[in-house]
């Protein structure tokens, strides 16, 4: 890859895979009415990872139940958190696989750098050190700003919806687990570790367990270690699995199976011949062989001149002659 200058140059992406998060809610959290899917997208931009440039839109759901106390109030995708913080368009295997390279490597940011450009990551230096520091930051915890979020989320809902979820960069040996609040969109904290217990995250989230406010329910993929986290720090909230994910696991065998009849499908029609440009009815009678059309035309007159009947042309009536030939 050819080097980048040190200002932030534009960037373009146009073979980015796109992914559309919904809401994870089916339900307010206040009336208990279903959420009606909403045209506002709360989020649309292009995120590298180490898989490639991957455009994110998020979509929103609201209440339109008239009498809830926060009718038309619009709730978040917060699947996206799961790919890249706010206002961050690198994604967080790329911050994993900073953080592991510059703490368990001990590699520098320009080696770091360079490895990310070979891997198709566009980024210079200074932003390597920007995304490292915002790597040490979520995994550092909560600080004011965010402690403020939650506050006023837990005001506005009467309670949170905790969120987790772990990812491992392609290549490197942890994962890095992923805190975040649902009804807010905050990502709250981050652990970067080789395949820990139930009991390890139960013992992560001890702070914000102890935090005083009422947890409305939890949020997950289906991996069983993550479930029995929650479930054991947050017993009495009701659990739920993302939708995305268990969508997801259900589409993965249909298109496979649909891979297999669009191949059949182009074998089959494959060997059909070609559509006719024009009708068989009239090939030697256009422009390029205007010498057939005199002779026809020649033919019809005598046929005419004779009495006979004119033959029907093709894929129109037979004439109306009269009965009598005078």
């Amino acid at each position: 890859m050819s080097k980048q200058p040190r200002h932030r140059p534009s960037r373009s992406f146009p073979n980015a895979k796109r992914m559309i998060v919904e809401c994870e809610l089916g339900s307010c959290p206040h009336c208990g009415q279903p959420l009606v899917p909403s045209k506002t997208w709360h989020v649309r931009k292009t995120v590298q990872t180490l898989a490639g440039p991957l455009f994110v839109a998020g979509k929103s759901k609201k209440c339109v139940y008239v009498e809830c106390s926060h009718g038309g109030e619009h709730y978040h995708a917060s699947g996206v958190l799961r790919i890249s913080l706010p206002h961050s368009t690198y994604g967080l295997d790329v911050l994993a696989l900073i953080g592991w390279q510059h703490e368990h490597e001990h590699k520098q940011l320009v080696e770091i750098q360079k490895q990310l450009n070979s891997r198709g990551v566009m980024v210079n230096e200074r932003n390597v050190g920007k995304l490292y520091r915002q790597f040490l930051a979520l995994v550092g915890g909560m600080h004011a700003r965010t402690e403020r979020r939650l506050q006023a989320a837990a005001e506005e809902h009467g309670g949170l919806i905790w969120g987790l979820d772990g990812l491992q960069p392609e290549g490197q040996g942890t994962l890095l687990y992923v805190l975040y609040e649902v009804l807010s969109g905050t990502p709250v904290a981050a652990l970067q570790a080789d395949h820990p217990t139930a009991d390890e995250l139960v013992n992560w989230m001890q702070a914000y367990r102890a935090l005083p406010y009422p947890v409305l329910a939890t949020l997950s993929d289906g991996e069983d270690t993550l479930i029995a986290a929650l479930k054991r720090c947050w017993p009495e909230a009701p659990h739920q699995r993302c939708q995305e994910h268990i969508l997801g696991n259900l589409a993965e065998p249909v298109l496979k199976v649909d891979a297999r009849l669009r191949q059949r499908l182009r074998d089959d029609l494959g060997g059909l011949p070609a559509v006719p440009t024009e009708p068989e009815a009239w090939v030697g009678v256009g422009r390029d062989e205007p010498a057939a059309a005199t002779s026809q035309s020649e033919a019809a007159a005598m046929q005419i001149s004779s009495g006979q009947p004119m033959p029907s042309p093709p894929l129109y009536p037979p004439p109306q002659l009269n009965a009598t030939q005078s």
